[in-house]
């Protein structure tokens, strides 16, 4: 086993244990990918002040994300089709974010179902969803997440329509799957990946299998959600998200300072600064460049969370610098999970946890509730030239 030192180390072991299609489905963005690197493009050219002789000692990441006490301020982002990356992945997830005291969101494309991580965990955990054309399944999966105990909905709001992600295509990698010989040929080469699917609870997409009563598999699924993106999808389906909802109301996928306004306007509880992991409208603005002006905008309303492109410990701290109450992780929780199941995520987690510490300590920062902008080296010069 190779000595895993970052997410990077994670991912190559990943790229390694998965088939391309499966990886590239995750790793990839859409189009030329443009907003997909500046994702971490421009969280990496962000730099911190270095403080010194400050007691390094005790330095503490607990906080509260949504008003659920968390051990760092890092959520598990929703992402469709967990449960190729490994077999039952999303229960795995799950379980390796309560040992850790984070909470887990649940993509309505996951392939194991509400119901089989609620029998994975004890502690809440979070739901996410896509309004499909067909409101039925929205009321019902609402319904079951409810039952469920889960504590939070995020709307994701950034995908009325599907852009396109060249590698998919190229690989067959569609809703619904397309198998091709390449693909075969690749699996069969990936005998331990291909045995956890097949050990896993589930092959197909769990939430609308059970809506669809199980009929078709995997293809009738994936079609039917194929079928079902709403192009007409407007503010009025999240008020009336709001009203079918009584837990914490999420809006996922805001990069707009007026669209995070509207969003508090109708009484979400939060927004998450998205754009979808650089997957949809390329060209739009990286993650991070977007933060700053929707916090100011509404960080004293609501509360601002963010996703895109954290890899690291410092990636989550420059968020929290520039007014995110905390971030959700996609890739960075992929990868562990892939590289080595269960271990993996837990191993992705403790990294950016040991990380943030140290950059904590390092930047002169001994809580959570201490970070701020006055952390980042730009903005001394900004002081000095306002002097």
């Amino acid at each position: 086993m190779p000595i895993i030192t970052n997410i990077e180390d994670l991912r190559q072991l990943a790229r390694r244990k998965v088939p391309r299609a499966i990886f590239d489905y995750v790793d990839r963005g859409s189009y030329d990918e443009i907003s997909y690197r500046a994702n971490t493009d421009d969280l990496k050219a962000i730099r911190f002040r270095q403080r010194v002789l400050i007691d390094a000692d005790n330095r503490s990441l607990k906080t509260t994300m949504l008003g659920e006490q968390v051990a760092m301020p890092v959520a598990i982002a929703p992402t469709g089709l967990t449960g190729l990356m490994h077999g039952d992945g999303e229960m795995l997830a799950a379980r390796a974010a309560e040992k850790a005291g984070i909470r887990f969101t649940l993509s309505t494309m996951s392939i194991c179902s509400i119901e089989d991580v609620r029998s994975a965990i004890k502690a809440p955990f979070w739901f996410q969803l896509y309004v499909f054309r067909d409101r039925g399944f929205s009321e019902s999966v609402i319904a079951r997440a409810r039952e469920a105990g889960c504590t939070a909905l995020f709307v994701t709001v950034d995908l009325p329509l599907r852009g396109q992600r060249h590698a998919d295509i190229k690989n067959g990698l569609e809703v619904p799957p397309k198998l091709t010989l390449r693909n075969a040929l690749d699996i069969a080469s990936k005998p331990a990946w291909a045995l956890s699917v097949l050990m896993g609870r589930r092959k197909s997409f769990g939430n609308i299998d059970a809506y669809l009563k199980n009929k078709g598999g995997v293809w009738a699924a994936g079609a039917w959600a194929n079928d079902n993106f709403d192009a007409t999808l407007s503010w009025k389906d999240v008020a009336w998200a709001r009203k079918l909802w009584p837990g914490k109301l999420v809006i996922k996928g805001v990069l707009d300072a007026e669209d995070a306004k509207q969003a508090a306007d109708l009484g979400a509880d939060a927004i998450v600064v998205s754009n979808h992991g650089g997957r949809q409208l390329d060209g739009a603005p990286s993650t991070i460049a977007a933060l700053p002006r929707v916090a100011e905008a509404v960080g004293d309303r609501i509360e601002v969370l963010f996703d895109g492109g954290v890899r690291s410990g410092q990636d989550v701290l420059k968020a929290l610098a520039l007014g995110a109450r905390g971030c959700l992780i996609g890739r960075a929780y992929l990868d562990g999970l892939a590289a080595m199941g269960e271990a993996g995520v837990a191993k992705a987690l403790s990294l950016i946890a040991d990380e943030l510490r140290i950059s904590m300590s390092l930047t002169g920062v001994r809580e959570i509730a201490e970070v701020s902008r006055d952390i980042l080296f730009d903005n001394v010069d900004d002081r000095r030239r306002n002097t």
